[in-house]
C-alpha cells in the first residue's frame, strides 16, 4: 500500500477534502456536507461507485489550523493528523501539498525534497522567479517533484477532433478567480489545446480583471480572460480555419481523479508522467503574466532566466 500524507490547505482550496475522498475511496456523507464547498458535496456523491485509487492511501495529514486537520481525517477517513509536516517523513511514500498558494510551496515542500520522498505541488507551483528557481534546481539535481493543474486532464479538452477544423487561428480562454491563483488553470488548459510553445505575455488588466494576450512561438495569439468575479471555469472558443469549438470544462470529478492517477504514478514509477520542462513553461507564463501587469508591458518567457 502506499501511504500519502496531505500537507497544508488554504481559505478558498477543498482539495484536502475532495482528494482525499477520492483516493481513500469512501467519506462521511454528512460531515462532507460541512466542508464549505457545496460543488464537492455534488459531484462526490454522484461518483460514489468511482471512488478509490488502487493501491493508495492518504494516511496522514496537517494543516495549519489543526481543528480543520481533525474535520478533513474524521470526513474522509484519514488515520493520523500530526503535529508538524516532519512527522511524515519515514511513515509516507508520498506527500501532497495541498495549498494553491505559491508562496508557501517552497517551505512545506521542502523537508521531503530534503528527505527523498516524491512530492506533487498543487497549483501553482510558484508564483516567483525565486520560487520557481529553486524548484527548477531541485529536479536538476534528481529530485522528485511533480505539479500541474487539473485543467490537463479536462474531459472535454481532451474529446476535441481538430482533424478535420485546420490550423487553429485564435483563441479566447475564461478562468475565474485571480491569476495568481487560477491563471495557471487557463495557461494549462490552453496548453492542452495548442501543445505549442509560449513566447509571451501582455497583461493588460488589473487584480480582478487580467487581460493576458499570449503569443506563441509559432504565432498563435490567444487572450486569457482571468475575471475575479466570473461564474465561468475554463471556457474557451477556439477559432479554427474551418470549424469554430466552445468547450467549458464542467467534468471536475473526472479531471481530477485522472490527475491523481497520474500523481499516484509517478509516487509508485518515480517517473514524471510529462516532462517537467511543460510545468516550467507553464508557471514562467503565469509569472510573465503578474511581471507584465505590474510593469506595463510584454514580458518574454526568455526573460526568465532560471539558470543565472
Amino acid at each position: 500500500m502506499l501511504n500519502i500524507a496531505f500537507i497544508g490547505t488554504n481559505e478558498g482550496n477543498g482539495h484536502i477534502y475532495s482528494w482525499s475522498a477520492i483516493i481513500n475511496g469512501s467519506y462521511n456523507p454528512e460531515l462532507i456536507k460541512e466542508c464549505g464547498y457545496p460543488v464537492i458535496v455534488e459531484y462526490l456523491s454522484k461518483n460514489k461507485n468511482n471512488l478509490g485509487i488502487d493501491g493508495a492511501r492518504v494516511t496522514h495529514i496537517w494543516t495549519q489550523d489543526k481543528t480543520i486537520a481533525y474535520q478533513v481525517a474524521k470526513t474522509t477517513f484519514i488515520d493520523s493528523v500530526i503535529d508538524s509536516p516532519e512527522q511524515a517523513i519515514g511513515k509516507v511514500d508520498g506527500v501532497i501539498i495541498t495549498t494553491d498558494i505559491g508562496s508557501t510551496h517552497v517551505p512545506l515542500a521542502r523537508p521531503f525534497i530534503e528527505a527523498n520522498i516524491p512530492v506533487f505541488v498543487d497549483k501553482p507551483l510558484a508564483d516567483t522567479r525565486k520560487d520557481l528557481k529553486i524548484f527548477y534546481q531541485w529536479h536538476k539535481q534528481g529530485k522528485l517533484v511533480m505539479s500541474c493543474s487539473s485543467m490537463r486532464y479536462a474531459r472535454e479538452i481532451r474529446s476535441i477532433d481538430f482533424a478535420s477544423a485546420g490550423r487553429i487561428e485564435y483563441i479566447s480562454g475564461i478562468m475565474a478567480k485571480s491569476w495568481e491563483r487560477y491563471g495557471v488553470h487557463a495557461v494549462e488548459g490552453l496548453y492542452a489545446i495548442t501543445g505549442t510553445q509560449i513566447d509571451s505575455v501582455l497583461n493588460t488588466g488589473d487584480e480582478r480583471l487580467n487581460l493576458a494576450l499570449i503569443e506563441h512561438t509559432n504565432g498563435l495569439r490567444a487572450l486569457l480572460q482571468v475575471i475575479y468575479n466570473s461564474r465561468i471555469f475554463g471556457r474557451y472558443d477556439i477559432f479554427c480555419e474551418r470549424e469554430t469549438f466552445t468547450i467549458e470544462a464542467t467534468d471536475y470529478f473526472y479531471m481530477f481523479k485522472r490527475q491523481i492517477e497520474d500523481i499516484v504514478r509517478f509516487f509508485i514509477e518515480r517517473k514524471h508522467p510529462f516532462p517537467f520542462s511543460q510545468t516550467i513553461e507553464i508557471i514562467k507564463t503565469v509569472i510573465a503574466g503578474i511581471d507584465s501587469r505590474k510593469n506595463r508591458r510584454k514580458v518574454h518567457l526568455s526573460e526568465i532566466n532560471l539558470e543565472e
